[in-house]
């Protein structure tokens, strides 16, 4: 069956563009200390034919695995393409992610190779172990092996037979299971998503889209990477976000398209006000739920512009809803269905829900197309997510008689943190680990700026002898920060219902009566 994608690859599209607009700027880096630098889209492509070719000098061939543990930089973008261009598979960790949760990519993915920095290396080097070889960029690489050393030379890559169906990216994600699942994405799933982007959002030829979200999370690549490419735009990627910062480099930039999180509107809502805040060139702000009708009335009036709401999932690499530019945005619904995207909300029979009723939200499609391909190495998890012809996305939504959705939860024990999941079975399992806890319960509770705070409820092995320090210390070792509880409560037992199943509704009245506040 044809499709918009056709059998092309994320080398065909950079191709494409460099050739219509080899001297145009495809990338503007602004790093931490506020450097700024531009490659055009030949200097893009050149650099990946080399890295390509270094890559390959070293070993990486079609089908493996290589592990990228870096902030937003070229480096980054360079890696992918050139992985790409040899039919091999970039996946990117979380510069967050603690030795062991580094470990766990490495084992499942089985990446013999990962590029990290200096000041990165030191849980990359824990996790490694033998076999693993690393690659430092961005800095002294000391004994071992530079990022330059890849560029170096000038012997072009093999020729490399890559399908649109091949998988290009494994994403690992936080869901409901103990540790995080490998989303396998396509070339083609890239490509569809530059076109979700482009058709939802209305981008135009030399669109400026600007990012300060991680490239190693679907939104920055989907939204910017490939919304830009797509378009013979732009690309304006910020190394970390600074509410401080953030609207002068929209307004320096001149950026026309970003993306926020709810934890970064509600710090630049906090900031003191600029005279100049709505002189800016953005045409479309991309948002995705979880702030307050007052929130919202307030950024758009001080900022002078306007939300647009919208839903999206790694599994479906990103937008599946959009409130549209042309028409009512009939807030806080999360939009209709992109253009080509089939959506049906569903019972737990799987049967269709009426109207207005609460039902799952699920993508009908065809995996590695339009929805993963699977979950790397997990044919469980695989089975669960895709069944009958769709993706069953775990989260619940409602429809108006228009067609428009709205969002009603997430999936269960997810917490949301500062725009990342969470998995609070994870969470649960690392603090069981521990040899002072009996029994440890998860859950969410409201966090003014950052959406949720994690709170852990726990049973202590014996009275006494476990405090609630030593309990997020323990954590720090284990998990990302992000995911590390800062709210923790000690009971002699959880409650549970007559099966044994943590009344995990029960804690959370429990947290919402106490006074003490998250760290």
């Amino acid at each position: 069956m044809l499709d918009p994608v056709g059998d092309r690859t994320l080398s065909h599209l950079l191709d494409e563009q460099a050739a219509l607009y080899p001297e145009q700027t495809l990338l503007v880096f602004e790093d931490r200390s506020g450097a700024v630098s531009w490659l055009s889209y030949a200097e893009v492509r050149e650099r990946v034919l080399r890295c390509a070719a270094g890559l390959a000098r070293g070993g990486v061939g079609q089908g493996d695995f290589v592990l990228v543990h870096l902030r937003n930089c070229p480096e980054l973008l360079v890696t992918w393409f050139a992985l790409a261009r040899l039919g091999a598979v970039l996946v990117p960790s979380n510069v967050a992610n603690t030795a062991p949760e580094i470990e766990h990519i490495l084992a499942v993915s089985g990446a013999r190779l990962a590029i990290t920095e200096p000041d990165l290396l030191a849980p990359v080097e824990q996790a490694a172990g033998e076999g693993v070889e690393i690659v430092i960029a961005r800095g002294d690489a000391g004994a071992r092996r530079s990022f330059e050393e890849l560029l170096e030379g000038d012997d072009a890559p093999p020729e490399v037979q890559v399908s649109s169906n091949d998988v290009c990216e494994l994403i690992f994600t936080s869901g409901t299971t103990r540790k995080p699942k490998a989303v396998m994405i396509t070339h083609a799933m890239c490509l569809r998503a530059g076109l979700d982007a482009v058709h939802c959002l209305w981008l135009q030829p030399g669109e400026r889209c600007l990012t300060a979200l991680p490239l190693f999370h679907v939104n920055a690549q989907a939204m910017s990477l490939f919304g830009a490419l797509t378009v013979g735009g732009t690309l304006v990627l910020i190394e970390e976000f600074s509410a401080s910062r953030f609207w002068g480099q929209v307004r320096s930039h001149a950026a026309t398209q970003t993306a926020v999180v709810a934890m970064q509107l509600r710090t630049l809502i906090a900031q003191p006000p600029s005279p100049n805040e709505r002189d800016h060139q953005l045409r479309r702000l991309f948002f995705a739920i979880n702030v307050t009708d007052q929130e919202k009335d307030t950024f758009e009036a001080r900022y002078g512009v306007t939300l647009i709401n919208g839903y999206g999932l790694s599994e479906a690499m990103t937008l599946l809803t959009v409130s549209p530019i042309a028409g009512p945005r009939k807030w806080p619904s999360i939009g209709l269905p992109s253009p080509g995207r089939r959506l049906e909300l569903v019972d737990a029979e799987g049967l269709p829900v009426a109207t207005g009723e609460v039902g799952e939200i699920t993508v009908l499609g065809d995996p590695g197309r339009d929805i993963l391909l699977g979950y790397y190495g997990d044919e469980a998890a695989t089975a669960a997510a895709l069944r009958n012809g769709r993706l069953h996305t775990g989260d619940n939504a409602y429809a108006d008689e228009d067609g428009y959705l709205y969002f009603f939860d997430r999936k269960k024990d997810m917490i949301k943190r500062a725009g990342e999941n969470v998995s609070a079975i994870e969470v649960e399992a690392t603090l069981i680990d521990h040899p002072g806890i009996a029994e440890a319960a998860v859950v969410g509770v409201p966090d003014d700026i950052r959406d949720e705070a994690v709170a852990a409820v726990v049973v202590a092995s014996s009275s006494g002898g476990l405090s609630a320090d030593e309990v997020m210390e323990y954590c720090r070792g284990h998990l990302s920060k992000f995911k590390v509880p800062t709210v923790v409560r000690f009971v002699d037992e959880l409650p549970k219902t007559s099966i044994g199943k943590i009344r995990k509704d029960e804690l959370r009245k429990l947290l919402a009566e106490s006074e003490e506040p998250a760290l």
